[in-house]
């Protein structure tokens, strides 16, 4: 590695262990109420199976809590004293049943990312690989635009770690696994001169990255020249005002000159005459014409002497002298030779290379990157697997040096201990990759990780789930169930609510979308479940919530899981989690990050 600051301290394998203990004491008898299918609310009577409280008292108890009121906080002190064993009584011994949302809301809070004590501060970090080197600012080039505010937040935050990483181990070239449209790449590539390939396995996202590339690169260069043409304005006056100082300059010296020689000039011969004037006032006046020609009147030509001028960006077998003088007046010190050589080979290599490959943990880079070097992996948004693979081909590659990731989509994730009596010729699972989950036999299930995609952050703001469009679809199900015979559809009703007026309007067009024939009900009986189940919405309500205040504990563990399969590997010498993004803006803000060690 190129710098010499250590890194910050973060927990060993045994205390994640240790953390991972407790998580998992927890979510044995929290794991069902996540696992539960809003679909299949009422008739399965999620409620009744799994709650042992009212609806109206799980929605007070956790306004309160969300309030800061002070119930909660003999919950916390207990637990500060005591540790997480002796959290009051969140479950029934017998049914298992939630008896106390108190409780379970503090066990749920205690087990995240950020109060678990896992997380290393984003800034820390930067601090540590910047040293006492100036960071790299690159380009003036500012993301928001060219891309939405969510992704302008997400990708200045990840180039600035990135390129903190790759100045902190000396490599220039990045591997952006996922890359879709190209957004992190290309600004890893444009602003901070980055040789950047970046791969995804759909082919439209790699020609639609090329393209936007393309377009982004030619705004990018008129970006680039309007801002040079800003600072070499003031430059460009001062040097129309030199020419013409200098222009009267020249005129006083030729008349002075000229006066003073005809003073004498009926005094001399010829002979004596002219030598003396080619002497004098010649050579006066071919002085002042040359500094004259080497800074021409055309305006393209009045700022060469400016260290911004277009002179400075060319290589240097670019530049064609036209004369002596111009040669003597831009004479090339070995310090600008070799400057010019430099940013000549920066403008090769800051290079982004859109490519498409279906990426497995057992992908071969050197079959997809020919001139593969010391480079850093990193991947923003990684979708399900790939979040996984991505860390496995980390460690498999001794050319990648560190890798920083930051996973999405958990409910594609696959699951080891998922389907055990299912014959599955599959090796390498998403889920889970440490040993110790594997010891464990740990399995989440499809409903645990897609309610880990929940944003609680954005719930608590008020940006609320969209109950009416969920008791809607609970209610069909009952309604399918009940007159159709069907009990398990793996057809999707879709986003229909948004289109629809009514609930009898919902109904229709479901059963249609589902090839079920609506002409067989009649509206009565539509509106007689939907007045059945009305009084109960406040059940699903509730419920959800309870699924989103839990959401955090599912993605803690399949971090947690992810960073003790990187403090196993013996070749690296720092990992950790860091919290990138802000989780309201970008709900899956956590990067997973390593560094191996040096050779």
């Amino acid at each position: 590695m190129a710098a010499a600051c250590p890194l910050p301290a973060t927990q060993d394998l045994s205390m994640l262990h240790a953390k991972l203990q407790g998580l998992l004491r927890f979510l044995r008898d929290a794991l069902p109420i996540s696992n539960a299918h809003t679909v299949d609310f009422y008739t399965q009577s999620v409620w009744e199976e799994l709650i042992d409280l009212s609806p109206e008292t799980v929605l007070a108890a956790l306004k309160r809590l969300e309030a800061g009121l002070s119930e909660a906080r003999p919950l916390v002190e207990a637990e500060t004293r005591a540790g997480v064993s002796d959290f009051p009584k969140t479950f029934c011994e017998t049914s298992r049943k939630l008896v106390s949302v108190e409780a379970f809301a503090l066990a749920a809070k205690y087990y995240s990312v950020q109060n678990l004590g896992i997380c290393t501060p984003f800034e820390q970090l930067l601090v540590a690989l910047q040293g006492n080197k100036k960071q790299r600012t690159g380009e003036n080039l500012e993301p928001v635009e060219f891309m939405n505010m969510k992704k302008s937040h997400e990708v200045q935050a990840m180039s600035e770690l990135i390129c903190s990483i790759t100045d902190y181990c000396g490599i220039k070239q990045v591997i952006d696994l996922g890359s879709g449209k190209g957004y992190l790449s290309s600004f890893l590539s444009l602003k901070y001169g980055l040789k950047v390939y970046g791969i995804d396995s759909s082919n439209t996202n790699t020609h639609g990255a090329k393209e936007r590339n393309r377009k982004l690169k030619k705004h990018w260069k008129h970006y680039h020249t309007q801002s040079r043409v800003d600072v070499n304005g003031v430059a460009l006056k001062m040097a129309k005002e030199r020419n013409v100082q200098n222009e009267i300059k020249c005129k006083a010296d030729i008349e002075k000159s000229y006066n003073n020689s005809s003073t004498n000039q009926e005094k001399m011969t010829t002979s004596d005459y002219l030598p003396d004037f080619s002497g004098s006032v010649i050579a006066n006046i071919r002085k002042e014409m040359e500094n004259l020609h080497a800074q021409p009147h055309g305006e393209e030509n009045l700022c060469l002497e400016n260290p911004f001028s277009l002179i400075d960006f060319l290589p240097i077998d670019a530049v064609e002298p036209t004369s002596s003088s111009q040669i003597r007046n831009r004479e090339i010190t070995e310090a600008d030779k070799e400057r010019r050589k430099m940013a000549s080979k920066s403008n090769e290599s800051n290079i982004y290379s859109p490519l498409t490959s279906f990426i497995t943990a057992d992908s071969e880079l050197h079959d997809i990157i020919k001139d593969l070097e010391e480079c850093l992996m990193v991947g923003l948004h990684t979708c399900g697997d790939l979040a996984s693979n991505t860390l496995r081909i980390f460690t498999s590659n001794s050319e990648i040096k560190g890798v920083c990731s930051v996973g999405c989509c958990y409910h594609l994730l696959s699951e080891e201990f998922e389907n055990e009596h299912k014959e599955c010729t599959q090796e390498k699972w998403g889920f889970p990759m440490c040993h110790y989950l594997k010891e464990e036999k740990w399995c989440c299930g499809r409903n645990a990780r897609m309610s880990a995609c929940l944003a609680l952050e954005r719930v608590a703001l008020g940006q609320g789930l969209p109950t009416e469009s969920l008791f809607y679809r609970a209610v069909l199900q009952d309604i399918i169930k009940d007159c159709y015979g069907i009990t398990k559809c793996n057809q999707h009703v879709g986003k229909i609510y948004s289109k629809c007026s009514s609930f009898l309007d919902y109904v229709r067009k479901s059963l249609k979308k589902l090839g079920l024939d609506e002409s067989k009900l009649p509206e009565k009986i539509i509106m007689d479940y939907y007045e059945k189940y009305k009084p109960r919405m406040n059940e699903l309500e509730a419920f959800n919530m309870l699924k989103v205040v839990l959401a955090p504990c599912i993605e803690t563990l399949i971090l947690l899981d992810r960073l003790c399969y990187l403090k196993e590997q013996e070749d690296i010498a720092w990992s950790a989690l860091v919290k990138l993004f802000d989780p309201v803006k970008s709900p899956r803000c956590y990067a997973v990050i390593a560094l191996k060690k040096q050779q």
